[in-house]
């Protein structure tokens, strides 16, 4: 059995060795041949020096350069450069994948034909106090959203994951990652897998860490993107792929809309606002549970809010873009995502 590992990577010095380590740590049978592909965008940072001194102790180490930087790009061009694997695993170069992750997933692959898709628990991890809040708020449902693949506990099928491992098969049967979506191209192919007619598994006993953005300006540009890019992949299927996506842009849309109530009438304006007051009330519920003390409280309970309405807000603006103005994504998006 042949498993490649795909590793799209730009300037990640500091996890590039930690993730790379933990996969060929890995739990593999002998009868397994492992292929691990790092595709690089054009570091700058010291992470190549550092990818050719790890060739010099992983023999079947490939670095693949991805002149254009773009994760999309990155995703083939790592695929491409194995012929012939029996499985492809995604792993970003921010996540750690446990002993068990390759093994597990090619097994649940091999033993089930209607799955074609597997991926597993995220640990969010941090590198800063910011960092901690962050990854604290996002391993909540209050955060992510209810059936997101970051909070469940049990295993059982799901609309998408981070962190796939696909059969080879799948790409010839459906086609590639779309090169046009700078972001949420995971979300688009997994999107194709089930319209195709195949299954994703998400298997709570396979786990990885996955180092969260270690700043708020970092997150509000990373969740804009997310939902600016979201509308473009549903123009793409003229479909909504999940339901709980819209729930940020609606939210969005309240916060704006309730305040011209007060025009019309001032009562009618506050019974708008309970609305807002129950959300709050929601996120002093969830941020008491998780929160070990009061500086955490007051952190944490900010970055619910900033989840929400960057999401949201991008989303508006991809409606705007893609759906009333009918334009291509800009390049300003593109670039911001590099």
């Amino acid at each position: 059995m042949k498993i490649a590992v795909v590793i799209p990577c730009r300037n990640e010095v500091r996890n590039i060795e930690e993730c790379i380590r933990a996969i060929y740590a890995s739990d593999l049978p002998e009868n397994y041949e492992l292929f691990v592909n790092v595709v690089d965008g054009k570091s700058n940072d010291g992470t190549l020096e550092l990818l050719n001194d790890l060739q010099t102790k992983y023999k079947d180490l490939k670095i693949v350069p991805n002149e254009k930087q773009l994760t999309p790009y990155a995703f083939n061009l790592g695929i491409y450069a194995t012929k012939d694997a029996d499985f492809y695993q995604i792993i970003g170069a921010r996540q750690v994948v446990s002993p068990n992750y390759l093994k597990d997933a090619a097994e649940t692959l091999q033993k089930n034909p209607e799955i074609w898709c597997v991926g597993g628990a995220v640990n969010n991890v941090y590198l800063n106090e910011e960092g901690k809040m962050i990854a604290k708020a996002m391993g909540t449902s209050f955060g992510m959203g209810l059936g997101n693949f970051r909070t469940l506990s049990e295993s059982g099928f799901v609309d998408t994951v981070g962190t796939p491992m696909y059969p080879g098969w799948v790409f010839e049967k459906i086609g590639y990652f779309d090169e046009e979506l700078i972001r949420n191209q995971d979300d688009d192919f997994n999107f194709r897998v089930t319209k195709a007619g195949g299954k994703i598994w998400y298997n709570a006993s396979i786990s990885l860490k996955y180092y969260v953005r270690g700043s708020i300006s970092q997150l509000w540009k990373q969740f804009m993107q997310y939902g600016y890019w979201k509308v473009y992949v549903n123009k793409k299927h003229k479909a909504v792929t999940t339901l709980r996506q819209l729930v940020p842009p609606l939210f969005v849309l309240y916060l704006i809309l309730v305040q011209f109530l007060f025009l019309i009438h001032p009562l009618l304006w506050l019974y708008g606002l309970s609305f807002f007051g129950i959300y709050l009330l929601l996120g002093l519920f969830v941020t008491s549970r998780i929160a070990e003390s009061v500086n955490e409280f007051n952190r944490i309970f900010v970055i619910f809010p900033i989840l929400h309405i960057s999401y949201g807000w991008g989303y508006l603006k991809g409606i705007a873009t893609f759906l009333i103005a009918n334009r291509k994504p800009g390049d300003k998006y593109k670039n911001m995502s590099r």
